[in-house]
């Protein structure tokens, strides 16, 4: 793994690269996550593959970054990431999470530059685009507050931002407890939490912004238009991986069945994968789900 920065808007952006391969992948993480959520994919990757992930404004190293945030925001930095390692019409475009709707904003954005001639760099697009549990506007039911069902769905994880604990450990104690994580505890998961927790003994906290989580959080809530829009303007259609467990390993996945099938009816082209016995998390972190989803980034 190699750390490297990117200027963006406000400041530089840190970016990680898993593997040494001449093949790129481009990866966004999840709402309160950071690249070291990828350690795992990019392990399992072929030694022809490198996978760069970037610790989205507001998260991990890139916590400093000043707002505005928003899904948007986060696709024009992944657009410098890419620039900046030399991503061409070869490479994969991935995000898990709220990293999928990022990906898949900017994938559309660079399609739309590519048509118009505006990108200035050939007109290249991504070779494909795959969505890890995530990408699938959410619909409120009617009359909801998007802030009300945002509480219900990343209540613990924005609890946790305003914490702090009295060391490092304890903080990892959090995590162990947390009932997507308890049964699959691994170093890679600790690498995770660690590469998170900051300050001194007695304040240990997250990196991540409390305030770009909330900004960040009501755009798959609120933005349904944008969103679907840009999912079916990708060549080719996308394809979903899907967990079939939720954020707190409940039996009901993020992106659960009547609401894919949904989409599938509107895109006939998306493409769409269960990953057998993985919750939101796991998903990424246990080593069988990690190299299916490697195998598929790097597929053909």
């Amino acid at each position: 793994m190699k750390f490297d920065e990117v200027a963006v808007p406000g400041g530089r952006l840190r970016i990680a690269r898993f593997g040494d391969g001449p093949r790129l992948i481009i990866a966004a993480h999840g709402i309160s996550a950071s690249l070291m959520a990828w350690r795992a994919v990019g392990d399992a990757l072929p030694t022809d593959w490198s996978l760069v992930a970037a610790d989205l404004r507001g998260r991990g190293h890139s916590a400093g970054l000043p707002g505005p945030y928003g899904l948007d925001r986060h696709a024009e930095d992944l657009e410098l990431v890419a620039r900046h390692v030399g991503a061409d019409g070869t490479s994969v475009l991935t995000g898990h999470s709220m990293g999928a709707y990022v990906a898949a904003l900017h994938a559309a954005a660079r399609i739309g530059a590519a048509r118009t001639g505006a990108a200035g760099d050939g007109g290249w697009r991504y070779a494909r685009v795959v969505l890890v549990d995530g990408g699938l506007p959410l619909p409120l039911p009617p009359g909801a507050d998007p802030d009300e069902v945002m509480a219900a769905t990343l209540g613990p994880a924005i609890a946790r931002l305003s914490r702090t604990f009295p060391d490092v450990e304890a903080y990892l104690d959090l995590f162990r407890a947390h009932p997507a994580l308890a049964g699959d505890w691994s170093p890679v998961v600790e690498e995770y939490v660690r590469y998170d927790a900051t300050g001194p003994d007695g304040a240990v906290r997250s990196r991540v912004r409390e305030e770009a989580v909330r900004q960040d959080g009501r755009w798959p809530l609120t933005r349904h238009a944008e969103l679907g829009a840009a999912l079916k303007a990708i060549e080719p259609a996308p394809l979903l991986l899907r967990a079939p467990r939720g954020l707190l390993n409940q039996d009901v996945g993020l992106q659960p069945d009547d609401l894919t099938a949904r989409w599938k009816a509107e895109l006939p082209g998306l493409r769409d994968e269960v990953v057998p016995d993985c919750n939101h998390y796991t998903i990424l972190f246990d080593p069988r789900c990690a190299a299916l989803v490697a195998a598929r980034l790097t597929a053909g």
